[in-house]
């Protein structure tokens, strides 16, 4: 009988079944290679021709610990400004949007505010003051430079004229704070952008009231995207096998087909007391864009550890009833159907596996074929 022949057949029939049942399609090899049994354990299969089917043993290697951990794209905020309005007020012009791209210098929006109205006519009532200051300090130096002012007058005056001159630079300087320019006045603020990127939060709206520092969110968040972080939750009984530096594989739910290379930059040292687990960040650039925050995301770490793993050939896993199974070798003729249970970190063609086997164990190397044939047989 030709393997292949009834590899061929039985995934034409779709015929997967160990138990017992067997497909109704014709066109099947006449010799089995595999039939059950007759013990009363439907696991068990007496084996016509062993030869047919290659043997693997069951080995133990060194392997890295894997895991994998959800998590989202969030903005580097290293490289994100929120921006505030020292004054109060109400938005009477938003140019710019949740999403929009700004550059450096770019007018966000611009506010009728009545604290830099009222920080303009201080700065005017100081600067009118220190005018007259100066006069008066002038016309003291002439009377004493003559004889006609006593030295204390002439210190006087021009104490008040220095004092007039510190109420010009500090009123000056709450007018620019407010955000306005002294040069000229006005109850308009105009809200500039400090850095170039992208509004990636957005607070306020059209004619709407802006309220004082101490009670109100910052108005927008603009965060320079070119790298992003990647924000996942790993619960703390595994943080153990974790270490800055480990490589990271992140795939995103929006990009199936694509890995992100990164590293590990930080794992937080306070756990999330609700989930008990602690924020593990990843460093990815982003020039394309691509990278969008609140992306979701999965990240495939391995660690430098190493430890010793029970490992058989992928290719000697079936999946039956959402179970993984094996077919280890009893006797010659004699095969037993085992569960086992996989562990993640396949590589080389190499599935760990968790228990069920031993070290030395051997096993249908190509469990689909001899699962094909045991099929045949239950014709």
């Amino acid at each position: 009988m030709k393997i292949k022949s009834a590899l061929r057949s039985a995934s034409i029939c779709g015929v997967l079944f160990l138990a017992g049942i067997g497909a109704s399609c014709a066109g099947g090899p006449k010799a089995a290679a595999a039939k059950s049994d007759s013990t009363l354990d439907p696991d068990v299969f007496a084996v016509e021709h062993p030869d047919l089917f290659k043997i693997a043993r069951v080995e133990t290697r060194q392997l890295a610990t894997t895991l994998t951990a959800n998590g989202s794209i969030a903005p580097d905020i290293n490289r994100a400004v929120h921006m505030t309005s020292q004054a109060s007020g109400r938005v009477v012009d938003l140019k710019v949007r949740l999403g929009d791209s700004v550059s450096k210098g770019q007018v966000l929006l611009s506010i009728q505010s009545a604290d830099l109205a009222s920080a303009f006519s201080d700065y005017q009532k100081a600067a009118a003051d220190e005018r007259l200051a100066t006069k008066a300090l002038d016309r003291a130096q002439l009377l004493y430079s003559h004889g006609a002012m006593a030295e204390k007058d002439l210190q006087l005056a021009a104490d008040t004229e220095e004092k007039a001159r510190a109420d010009v630079q500090n009123t000056e300087q709450h007018v620019r704070l407010l955000g306005g320019d002294p040069v000229h006045p006005g109850a308009l603020i105009e809200l500039h952008a400090p850095i170039s990127g992208t509004i990636v939060e957005q607070n306020v709206a059209g004619f709407e009231g802006i309220k004082s520092l101490d009670n109100s969110p910052n108005l927008f968040t603009i965060a320079d995207l070119s790298q992003v972080w990647v924000m996942c939750d790993v619960y703390e009984n595994d943080l153990g096998a974790l270490h800055l530096g480990d490589p990271a594989k992140v795939r995103l739910t929006a990009y199936p087909d694509h890995t992100y290379q990164g590293r590990i930059a930080d794992i937080s040292r306070v756990l999330d007391p609700a989930t008990r687990s602690a924020k593990v960040r990843i460093v990815l650039p982003n020039r394309d864009g691509s990278l969008r925050p609140g992306m979701f995301s999965v990240a495939t770490f391995r660690s430098r550890d190493l430890h010793s793993e029970i490992v058989v050939p992928a290719s000697a896993l079936i999946r039956l009833q959402d179970k993984d199974w094996v077919f280890r070798k009893e006797s010659p003729q004699r095969f037993h159907r085992i569960e086992v249970h996989t562990l993640s970190g396949a590589a080389g063609g190499m599935q760990p596996i968790r228990d069920g086997l031993r070290a030395g164990d051997e096993i249908v190397a190509n469990a689909l074929e001899f699962a094909s044939a045991v099929a045949e047989q239950g014709k």
